[in-house]
C-alpha cells in the first residue's frame, strides 16, 4: 500500500522525517504506563527517545485523556506516536480536536478504529459496561477519521487469545479482543497482520519490528 502524501505544511516536511527520533507511546484501556516499558526499552535500544503517556482509562473522562495529549504533544518537537488499542484512538482523537500538532506518524497496535464489537456487547450489561469505565462511548464508536498529513499504520494481531472471546463472538481472524477488520478503514498507510494476541503486541518482537519499520519509512515490513 502507498504511503498517502503530505502537504508541504506537515511537520514530516518541517523537521525531516529521518531526523524525528521522539515517540509518544499511549497505553490502552485497563493498563497502566508500566505495560508500555518493553515496547520504549526497544525503541530506545534502536536510536528513538520513547516517552510514556499515562492516564486514567477507566475512571479518567476521555475528554480529559485527549486533552492531556494535545498538552503534552502540542509545544514540543515533532513526534512520532504509537498507541496500543484505546491508546490509538486517543492519539487520533487528539489530532481531530487538533490538526496541528507536531506529528509525522502515528502506528496503532490492535486499535479498533471501526469501533469495538467486544465494548458493543458489555454496554449492553450495565454490569459489564463498569469494566469499560469512561472510555466505553469512544471504544463503541471508534475512529474512522484520520488526520491528514499525518501517515497512519496498523499492526494487527492474529492469535485468537484474550479475554474479549469470553463475552463476545467472532468472525474471521481477530486477537482475542479486537476484530481484524475493526482495524481497518480507508486511508490507512499501511496495514500488517502479525502473529500476535492483543495484549502479546506489546512484547512481540515481530511488533517491533513493524513499528520501527514504519516510523522510519511509512510502510512495514513484507
Amino acid at each position: 500500500m502507498t504511503p498517502t502524501p503530505r502537504g508541504p505544511e506537515s511537520a514530516a516536511d518541517a523537521a525531516g522525517v529521518q531526523a524525528v527520533r521522539r515517540v509518544l507511546l499511549v497505553h490502552g484501556l485497563w493498563m497502566p504506563p508500566l505495560a508500555m516499558r518493553t515496547l520504549a526499552a526497544r525503541l530506545r535500544s534502536a536510536g528513538y527517545e520513547p516517552a510514556i503517556f499515562g492516564y486514567r482509562s477507566i475512571v479518567g473522562s476521555t475528554r480529559a485523556a485527549v486533552d492531556a495529549v494535545r498538552d503534552r504533544l502540542r509545544h514540543g518537537p515533532p513526534t512520532h506516536v504509537v498507541g496500543h488499542s484505546l491508546g490509538g484512538l486517543m492519539a487520533l482523537e487528539a489530532l481531530r480536536a487538533e490538526p496541528t500538532l507536531p506529528v509525522v506518524r502515528v502506528a496503532c497496535l490492535g486499535t479498533p478504529l471501526c469501533g469495538s464489537g467486544v465494548a458493543q456487547v458489555m454496554s449492553r450489561n450495565p454490569l459489564t459496561t463498569l469494566y469499560l469505565g469512561r472510555s466505553a462511548a469512544l471504544l463503541r464508536s471508534g475512529c474512522t477519521w484520520l488526520p491528514p498529513g499525518v501517515e497512519v499504520g496498523m499492526v494487527a494481531g492474529s492469535r485468537p487469545r484474550g479475554l474479549g472471546a469470553l463475552v463476545a463472538r467472532f468472525d474471521g481472524v481477530h486477537d482475542g479482543t479486537v476484530q481484524l477488520d475493526e482495524t481497518r478503514v480507508p486511508g490507512l498507510a499501511d496495514h500488517v497482520l502479525i502473529d500476535a494476541s492483543h495484549s502479546g503486541l506489546l512484547v512481540s518482537r515481530e511488533a517491533v519490528r513493524q513499528v520501527l519499520a514504519f516510523l522510519g519509512s511509512g510502510a512495514f515490513l513484507r
